[in-house]
Formats: C-alpha cells, sequence, structure tokens
C-alpha cells in the first residue's frame, strides 16, 4: 500500500523532491559532531560543528543542491599503544537543507570549531503576469 504524503496533494506540485528530503533528514543520526547554529545580523547565519581532534585536511564541504554536507575523517594512529582509549577516531557526515535563498560565503577553522557562514539573499518580487489568449487554429504544443 502507498503511503500517503502532504505532498502528494495536487496543490503542491513538483515539490516531490521536499518530501525525499524530509525522509533523508529523518533517518540521520543527528548526535555527532555537535554544532550550533547561530543567527548574525538581520540576514546572516553561522553553523558551527565542535570538530576536536580533526586537521582542517580532513574535513570537506560541499552543497548539492540545497543540501550542505560536512565531512570528516578522522585517523588513528597505526602505530600507538594505548593503555586506555577513550577518545575515537571516527568519521562523520553531517547534512543541511537550506532554504533556497541561502548562500554559503566562507568557511574557517579555528581550534578545533568549524564555522560555515551564510548569508540570506533578498528577492525582489517575482510576480509574473500571464497573459491569456485565444487557440490559434493549426497550431499545436509540442512536449
Amino acid at each position: 500500500m502507498d503511503r500517503l504524503s502532504f505532498f502528494s496533494s495536487p496543490l503542491f506540485l513538483g515539490f516531490d523532491h521536499f518530501e525525499r528530503l524530509v525522509d533523508t533528514l529523518s533517518k540521520v543520526d543527528d548526535s555527532y559532531p555537535p554544532y550550533n547554529i547561530e543567527q548574525i545580523g538581520d540576514d546572516g547565519f553561522r553553523i558551527t560543528l565542535a570538530l576536536a581532534g580533526f586537521r582542517k585536511e580532513s574535513i570537506s564541504i560541499t552543497m548539492d543542491n540545497n543540501q550542505l554536507m560536512i565531512k570528516g575523517k578522522q585517523e588513528a594512529d597505526p602505530n600507538a599503544v594505548y593503555l586506555h582509549r577513550g577518545i575515537a577516531a571516527r568519521q562523520f557526515i553531517k547534512s543541511f537543507v537550506l532554504a533556497d535563498n541561502l548562500e554559503v560565503i566562507g568557511a574557517e577553522f579555528e581550534n578545533g570549531l568549524l564555522h560555515i557562514n551564510l548569508h540570506r539573499i533578498r528577492n525582489e518580487s517575482n510576480v509574473k503576469k500571464i497573459e491569456i489568449s485565444s487557440p490559434v487554429e493549426g497550431v499545436t504544443l509540442e512536449g
């Protein structure tokens, strides 16, 4: 039996990609690494991730459509002999879905904290009037 979704309504034509994003986000373990989201001024935001033990070279940040992905890989020293090991070498993938009007303007890594700076783009109203014409004989729409 098919699952009925909020986005299956005919009023949300073309928004099926949001449903996939919601499904993806609902399956994500959100506990590591810890992060903050701050508002900076009227149009700025900052995402800060606590990445103690990571090097800048072991972290990557990518944007795919509206999805901001931060990946990190930490490798243990293979020659180390541990008497107690409480700090695990681990990897992570952290994902944030950004609104259409947000853009990443930069990232900084300092003292184990990764700061990703975002800016809201203010768009002017995009209202467009659609003219209604009479049908022309012999003209067909080809798709």
